[in-house]
């Protein structure tokens, strides 16, 4: 582990005694930038999270100062109307439900006045008064710790009416989704927070011109909203001297499965997979097989790709994408088909069944992975995998759908010979019997 390639910069505070506390977080240079983003101009913080290319830490990978800039302000001395003349609304996804991504719910419960502290200077910048944190409802502590910082704030003066004598005013709202998959796309957390049943909605409109109550709204991700007082108080210069020129400053990786040290490890963006799992104590169990970049929602990659650079770009021209950097690492011992199988079953599940091909062809998809895992299959079972993902991708309503289908036509690309091997037809191949392979496959269920 190399100070090139560990980032410690929203991860800094983690592990300090009592770190979620007030106290703790005032005495490590919490709430100073606060005190200059509110004795600064609004533009000038949004040119200032532009000039630094902070992107969403969510998986979308946008430019967080572009869509702050894209909230319609009444302009000096006219009289605002329209979009402008609406209130408007920052909202935090925190409902963090992709499989394998852990950072956000560690980094909530660590130091939850760092997100706090970035949701009063981004809500200042943006000119909102109300601000809603919207956490995945099986978080339990995570809520309870987020309520109590929210309450040390209100008691320090740090939200509420004229915060720190600014003439500012602030609300924060916690509120607890009830665990929906669908939610952390943007605009179905919208509906859920209106009291609506979490669907996506339809884009144009986008939340920038009608996003909460039909008002203006930023919706960012936890870990890209507590960068921002980091930025504040180190500038944008600073915050471009880690990670690459496109995917600047730091990231949090989360690490799981096959490894001897799974965890949070923050690095700068374009980091590779030999590096991280050199700082995670290497492959646990075996050799690696095959690992996700983003999340389960994330094309697979091999071990040909373990020197990548996991910046958004490095990961695209892999024929992946970055996602929320939930890279979960699979060795030898484990089935693809099967490994496939269980993430199609979780998107069935979580299909809000809003459009055609996601709540028809994931449930399809699972029907068949589920008789290829049976032994029951044929031949023609992986083309037909093949064509009904070709039917949902950029055919869903919204990135579900994309997500469910992503795994299956990258696990084929791979590893097709794995999946023909599970069809009843396939003659058995010289020096791998058929109950070989069904042992492998059975050893994962």
């Amino acid at each position: 582990m190399t100070e090139r390639t560990l980032t410690p910069v929203v991860t800094g505070r983690w592990g300090s005694p009592t770190s979620w506390t007030l106290d703790t977080y005032t005495q490590l240079e919490g709430y100073t930038a606060l005190r200059t983003a509110l004795a600064a101009d609004p533009d000038q913080l949004i040119q200032l999270v532009k000039d630094s290319g902070l992107r969403g830490r969510g998986g979308a990978g946008f430019p967080a100062g572009l869509k702050w800039s894209f909230i319609p302000q009444p302009k000096p001395g006219e009289q605002a109307t329209g979009a402008a003349a609406k209130p408007k609304y920052l909202v935090v996804n925190a409902d963090e439900g992709e499989p394998g991504t852990c950072k956000d719910v560690p980094l909530m419960m660590a130091d939850p006045h760092s997100l706090i502290e970035g949701c009063i200077i981004t809500s200042y910048a943006i000119r909102a008064h109300e601000c809603y944190i919207y956490v995945r409802g099986e978080m339990l502590h995570c809520n309870r710790r987020l309520h109590q910082a929210v309450a040390e704030a209100y008691q320090a003066g740090y939200l509420g009416k004229d915060i720190l004598g600014s003439g500012f005013d602030l609300d924060v709202i916690i509120h607890a989704g009830a665990g929906a998959y669908i939610c952390g796309e943007e605009t179905a957390l919208l509906d859920s927070l209106e009291g609506r049943r979490g669907q996506p909605r339809l884009k144009p409109p986008f939340p920038a011109t009608s996003g909460l109550y039909a008002a203006p709204t930023v919706v960012n991700n936890v870990e890209t909203i507590c960068s921002v007082p980091y930025i504040v108080n180190g500038g944008s210069d600073w915050f471009r001297q880690m990670g690459t020129e496109k995917s600047p400053g730091p990231k949090i990786y989360s690490i799981s499965g096959h490894v001897q040290r799974p965890g949070q490890y923050e690095a700068g963006l374009g980091i590779t997979l030999r590096e991280l799992l050199d700082m995670a104590g290497g492959m646990k169990g075996g050799e690696l097989k095959f690992w996700t970049p983003g999340g389960s929602s994330t094309p697979l990659l091999t071990a040909e790709h373990l020197d990548i650079p996991l910046d958004f770009e490095g990961a695209a021209a892999a024929g992946s994408m970055l996602g929320t950097t939930a890279i979960m690492v699979f060795n030898t011992s484990v089935s693809v088909p099967w490994a496939v199988m269980k993430w199609t079953e979780f998107y069935e599940h979580e299909s809000c069944g809003k459009c055609t091909p996601c709540r028809e062809g994931v449930y399809w998809l699972a029907q068949i992975l589920q008789r290829m895992l049976r032994r029951e299959g044929t031949p023609t079972d992986v083309e037909t995998m093949l064509d009904v993902c070709d039917n949902i991708l950029g055919r869903s309503f919204c990135a579900l759908g994309d997500g469910a289908a992503s795994p299956i036509m990258s696990g084929i690309k791979y590893f097709r010979q794995e999946f023909l091997d599970l069809c009843a037809e396939q003659p058995d191949q010289p020096g791998l019997g058929s109950q070989g392979r069904l042992t492998l496959v059975e050893s994962h269920r």
